[in-house]
């Protein structure tokens, strides 16, 4: 269990250390969509809590839940990164998405498994792969609706 307290730590850190690549008007303009997607995957964490549908042996703490670290890690950091490079390119947004969310499901979480973090229980890696699909829909279509409606940008707006 210690050896994956590193792994975890690492896990959660090592991303972080990229933001200064990401530029500071990209984290900004993408920051509301990445947010709104940690918000909606912890609502999701916690049904899949209740359902059973994957578990968490790794606990941060007492009521947290397990995929704090993925979440505020590599999720929301590689939502940053995957907004900035495929944002107004929805055909490449959902290639790069079916890709890192098909590594994750089928090589990703094998390890996982192995170093005692988290197992399927309910769900099987197809409705998983189906489950990162919509989730990247929601996304997108919220930074859609983001920059239509709140900062009236058009998704085609370069970043300078």
């Amino acid at each position: 269990m210690k050896s994956t307290n590193k792994y975890i730590f690492w896990m959660t850190v090592l991303p972080w250390l990229t933001t200064p690549f990401i530029g500071y008007k990209t984290f900004k303009r993408f920051l509301p969509g990445a947010l709104f997607m940690c918000l909606y995957v912890i609502a999701e964490g916690s049904v899949a809590e209740k359902k059973k549908w994957w578990w968490f042996p790794f606990n941060v703490k007492p009521n947290v839940l397990g995929e704090m670290p993925l979440i505020f890690g590599p999720f929301f950091i590689g939502s940053l990164w995957t907004l900035k490079y495929t944002y107004g390119s929805f055909r490449l947004y959902v290639l790069v998405n079916l890709i890192i969310d098909s590594l994750f499901t089928y090589f990703g979480l094998n390890w996982f498994k192995k170093i005692g973090y988290v197992s399927l229980v309910r769900f099987s890696k197809p409705q998983l792969s189906l489950l990162f699909l919509v989730k990247s829909f929601v996304m997108y279509g919220f930074q859609v609706f983001y920059d239509k409606y709140v900062i009236r940008r058009q998704p085609s707006d370069t970043l300078k």
